[in-house]
């Protein structure tokens, strides 16, 4: 099983500053972790940070740390009712690896840890480095260590720390381009992301496209749709036998894709956002883009990104036509959200009375039809024209836009391209930093699976009775 550790940019700042003293001496806090489990994939999403107090600590030495164990009990009762990970962390300047009163000391600490919580789950110790890398392991409850497959920090950048079993990747001819232009550290990141794309249309296939070219490790594909006549001018590799079939549009892409031969795995799911299998599926991707036309659809995958600490790239774009022949505008937006940050709700891309709306206009078509005549709601906007070169476009923006969080290559910060726009009519090119905290979906931050699926009914586990 491949155990990986996530945290935000600001919950590393926060274990920075409490990690690494003026007084130079070693510090150490605990961190309290939601899960993300599916198939051999186990992600630790750090929940809320735990700080043990330096007049707490017996000993504190610039090479070691002697602490009470007491606000760990109140962690572990938590921890046991809840199904969460508990994380130690301590800080290391210039040494970066366990040392062997680390590793004595994590061998008495998690046994007893996992005596108190009896669930035979994961739990992990970590370190921090004053630059800013971190590096842990997994301790089972007979105290042996096995490396995290990586350590996570997710903020305007996006930085993966590979565990040290994860060496260079043998750079294939068709990834010699690519690795030229990102360097061979860029590439291996790539070659070893998992990335959700949900929406395999107009937007969603130059995405899979790109990805692929890219060659990203593995992509997992979501669309419950299949390929019809009018999709043949705007979905890429489509055909006219795929219309005539009725060939699933996630089985276009991944057709594609293994016939590029260029090594990308591919998980397919031809049904719609609102299934647990799916947001399991996508619950232990690296980043989610989502290339989705619902309100409903996009608030849930602002939601699983909070839930499960992913990085999101939305995408949109609209074309307004005068009804005469004409347009009166061409435009599109590429939303890049953090976990912690701002989201689609608090950046006034849709409400709260939306997303209910457009939930029931696909939970219950018969009801939204009826009260929609009754003049009790607002009809969602129906689909806008699109073709392929502003969907492309729009595409591009978003792919480059997960490169430069990957390889920081621009000359201006992230930060200030939390939301990119572009008018091909207006000529406009623009963008905006994140904004505050959306007290909406930053409150869940880290929880990872709970019952049901990110608080929503419908994502509830079956009951035979």
């Amino acid at each position: 099983m491949e155990v990986s550790l996530t945290f935000s940019d600001l919950q590393r700042r926060e274990l920075a500053r409490h990690l690494f003293p003026e007084d130079g001496c070693e510090a150490v806090a605990l961190v309290l972790c939601g899960r993300a489990a599916h198939g051999n994939r186990h992600r630790l999403l750090a929940r809320r940070i735990e700080v043990i107090p330096y007049a707490e600590c017996s000993v504190r030495a610039p090479d070691q740390v002697t602490w009470s164990t007491q606000r760990l009990i109140p962690l572990l009762a938590e921890a046991e009712k809840t199904g969460m990970a508990i994380v130690k962390i301590h800080g290391h300047k210039g040494f970066d690896r366990f040392s062997t009163t680390d590793d004595q000391s994590d061998k008495e600490l998690f046994p007893s840890i996992h005596c108190w919580i009896e669930q035979n789950l994961p739990h992990g110790s970590a370190v921090l480095m004053e630059d800013g890398r971190c590096f842990g392991r997994v301790v089972d409850s007979s105290g042996r260590f096995t490396p995290f497959s990586n350590v996570t920090v997710v903020g305007d950048d996006i930085e993966i720390f590979r565990g040290s079993s994860n060496g260079h990747i043998e750079i294939p001819e068709f990834g010699r381009r690519v690795a030229q232009t990102f360097g061979q550290g860029t590439y291996d990141s790539l070659a070893k992301l998992r990335i959700g794309v949900v929406g395999c249309s107009g937007t969603g296939s130059p995405v899979v496209e790109q990805l692929a070219r890219n060659c990203i490790g593995s992509l997992v594909l979501v669309d419950p749709d299949h390929i019809e006549f009018k999709n043949l001018n705007r979905i890429y590799n489509s055909t006219e036998a795929d219309a005539k079939a009725g060939t699933a549009k996630v089985d276009v892409a991944s057709r594609t894709i293994f016939a590029m031969g260029l090594g990308t795995q591919v998980e397919t799911y031809a049904e719609t956002l609102f299934s647990r299998e799916v947001i399991k599926a996508l619950s232990t991707c690296d980043v989610v883009i989502g290339c989705m036309d619902s309100v409903d659809g996009r608030f849930a995958l602002n939601k699983l990104a909070s839930f499960y600490m992913i990085p999101y790239l939305d995408l949109g774009v609209r074309i307004d036509s005068d009804g005469k022949g004409g347009v009166d505008q061409v435009c599109g937006s590429v939303h890049y959200v953090k976990p912690g940050g701002s989201s689609l709700l608090s950046r006034n891309l849709l409400t709260m009375e939306q997303v209910r709306v457009a939930g029931l206009r696909r939970t219950d078509p018969g009801q939204y039809m009826k009260l929609l005549e009754e003049g009790y709601i607002r009809g969602v906007p129906e689909d806008r024209p699109a073709v392929i070169q502003l969907n492309s476009l729009i595409a591009s923006i978003a792919v480059n836009e997960l490169l430069a969080r990957l390889h920081p290559y621009r000359i201006d910060p992230n930060g200030d391209f939390a939301i990119v726009r572009v008018s091909v009519s207006h000529a406009i090119y623009d963008h905006e930093p994140d904004g505050l905290a959306c007290a909406v979906i930053s409150r869940h931050l880290g929880r990872g699976d709970v019952e049901p699926l990110l608080d929503m009914a419908e994502l509830s586990e079956a009951v035979s009775i």
